[in-house]
């Protein structure tokens, strides 16, 4: 299988961190680099060496959309932005793929799977992960935390929190449904709407309620049965 390597262009900091975690997650993928301004990228695409553009519409200086009209050797193009208005003028720059933020890793993944044809075997499938880590912000640094510390993660609206044994809090602007496909062949289970554990974790399971040494994590009643089944056998 050959491995696609991408940039992002992007002026928001945080909308680069979780594109490249997301491209970290895709094993056809290699993460090359990332830039705030268009224009810094113009050596790298001259050289042919990318294979994949993520790219925001609204940056300063030049659009994302001006950009892409200015490039000679095109890679395939995926374009990332808040603006739904621009997607028939992307389409005619015969764009791959016009993505709308907050972008989930599911539609994230199904946009790669076009740039590929669909052709990456069972092995590629969305949610398959390449490493046993991901990285996750806390405060400005993006910290790398192995899926095995992971002890539970409980979803609160738009975002997740990742709680490790060690006592760590991760925040991760993500749904909790590509979280749960995320970590799936992790040995983590769905117990609640609002939360994942890992079985691994686990040190008991009784009434409405899954225990996790001290920490006590409601079971709800659509999963109960499908938990005492893992667990009881």
């Amino acid at each position: 299988m050959s491995v696609l390597r991408c940039i992002i262009i992007d002026d928001e900091p945080i909308a680069i961190e979780y594109l490249k975690e997301y491209v970290k997650q895709m094993p056809q993928l290699e993460f090359v680099a990332s830039f705030n301004r268009a224009a810094d990228a113009f050596d790298i695409l001259n050289s042919g060496n990318v294979d994949i553009m993520f790219i925001d519409i609204q940056m300063p200086e030049i659009t994302g959309l001006d950009f892409i009209r200015t490039l000679i050797k095109r890679p395939a193009i995926i374009v990332t932005t808040a603006y739904s208005e621009y997607a028939i003028e992307g389409f005619d720059l015969n764009v791959t793929d016009y993505l709308l933020k907050p972008i989930s890793f599911e539609r994230f993944a199904q946009a790669v799977l076009k740039v590929t044809g669909g052709v990456t075997g069972a092995e590629n499938s969305i949610g398959q992960q390449k490493k046993d880590y991901i990285f996750l912000k806390k405060g400005y640094k993006s910290v790398k935390v192995k899926y095995s510390d992971i002890s539970h993660v409980e979803g609160m609206k738009e975002y997740v929190v990742f709680y490790t044994i060690d006592g760590g809090k991760y925040i991760k602007n993500e749904r909790m449904k590509n979280v749960e496909l995320m970590l799936k062949s992790y040995n983590f289970i769905r117990v609640h709407k609002s939360y994942l554990v890992s079985l691994s974790y686990v040190t008991s399971f009784f009434g409405n309620v899954v225990e996790l040494g001290d920490i006590q994590i409601p079971v709800g009643r659509v999963y109960k049965d499908e938990i005492k089944r893992i667990i009881e056998g």
